[in-house]
Formats: structure tokens, sequence, C-alpha cells
């Protein structure tokens, strides 16, 4: 499903090179849930990224479902993460003008899918996460729960084979956290592949298999 070989990433300013990732090689398997921990600054949002085609590598390869990922304009590679990727942030990343049937049905916009398929995805996703009887409301107007439950129907409308979450309970009181962390171990189930990064010990023994990244690089 995920293969990364030789994956190295540094950002660079004028003053100051930055590595953030140093020659990873990595498999995640069609139906696993993988979670990467380590310490803040050590690669981890960088290494989704690349994985969820939102930044290249400098150097190395990157295969999504056997296909190499390589020399593809932005449109392409815009279109395959679009379809092949769900992706669940911490700070939720939902638009505040939008209500909740809005925010989720957009990347199915994008994909210039026809309306009535829209909306049966939207509401099969919406009722997946119970939110149902909040589709209309603003995400000003929900709890950090609720957003976070809308920015996962979001991910799963498209029905993606991976989901990327970045430390998605963070933002979260205890409680909230178990709710969405069970919705996401019900997706993984029904056969969902899922990375996720999180700071949680506890939360990250709950998946098939822990990644630790120390300084860009894999450590166990």
């Amino acid at each position: 499903m995920i293969q990364l070989t030789n994956i190295s990433k540094t950002y660079r300013t004028q003053s100051i090179e930055t590595l953030a990732l140093d020659n990873i090689n990595l498999e995640v398997k069609p139906g696993e849930f993988v979670s990467v921990m380590g310490p803040s600054g050590c690669g981890k949002s960088t290494l989704l990224n690349i994985i969820g085609l939102l930044d290249e590598p400098d150097k190395g390869q990157l295969h999504l479902n056997g296909n190499l990922i390589s020399g593809y304009e932005d449109k392409k590679t815009a279109g395959l993460r679009n379809r092949m990727v769900g992706f669940i942030f911490q700070s939720f990343h939902l638009i505040k003008e939008l209500n909740v049937y809005d925010n989720v049905e957009l990347p199915l916009i994008y994909r210039k899918m026809p309306g009535s398929e829209r909306k049966l995805r939207v509401t099969e996703a919406l009722e997946r996460v119970s939110l149902s009887n909040r589709m209309h409301h603003y995400p000003a107007q929900l709890s950090g729960g609720q957003c976070q439950r809308t920015a996962i129907a979001r991910a799963l409308a498209g029905n993606p084979g991976i989901i990327l979450a970045d430390e998605p309970t963070g933002n979260l009181d205890s409680t909230v956290g178990k709710e969405v962390m069970n919705i996401l171990t019900g997706l993984n189930k029904s056969g969902t592949t899922i990375v996720m990064v999180t700071h949680d010990e506890l939360l990250a023994k709950s998946t098939h298999r822990i990644i630790r990244l120390f300084d860009g690089r894999l450590v166990g």
C-alpha cells in the first residue's frame, strides 16, 4: 500500500538547513493501522506530508498502491491525493464559512462528482460519525469533538484507501479523544489503511504497530 525507499528531505532557508527526514525506509501494508511517534521536530509531520503528496522528497522513492509517484505535474498529483488519501488534522482545518455538510462535500466537488453521488456520500459519511443532526451547523457552533468528527467525515467521504491523521486527538479531552479513536479503529477494521501521528503512548499501543522517529531517522 505505502512504500518509502531511501526517503530524505531537507528544508533550506538563506541561513540554515534543517534535515527533516534522513534515509527513511518504510512499508505500510494494506489494512494496517500504524502509529508514528517521536519528539517535536523529529520529522513526523513531514513524513505524513510526503506520503500524502503534500510535499516531495529530495531523494528516494514513494510507491502508493504499487505505483511509483515521481515527476507528476501538480494537477495530476492533486488528483491522486484527492482520490487516494484522506487527511485528518489536529486543528481540524474546517472552513468556518461553510456548514458541516458543505465542508464534507467540498473535496468531492473538486472531483467533479455528480451532485446525486455527492449527496449520498456526504450523508453516509455524516451518519458514520453520528453527525447527521448537525449537518447544517457551522464550525463555530460545534464542540471540538464534533469538529474532529466532521473532519473525519470529510476524509472518509471520498472513500480513500489511506487515511493520514496528524494528532487527531491532540486538541480533545480524553473522553472525546477515545470516541475519535474508536471511529478510526472502526474504519481500520473495515479495511482502511491508517497512519497516525500521536504523542499518546496509550493510543499508539492500541494500533498494530508503532514507528518511532528521532532527528529524522527511524529508531524503532
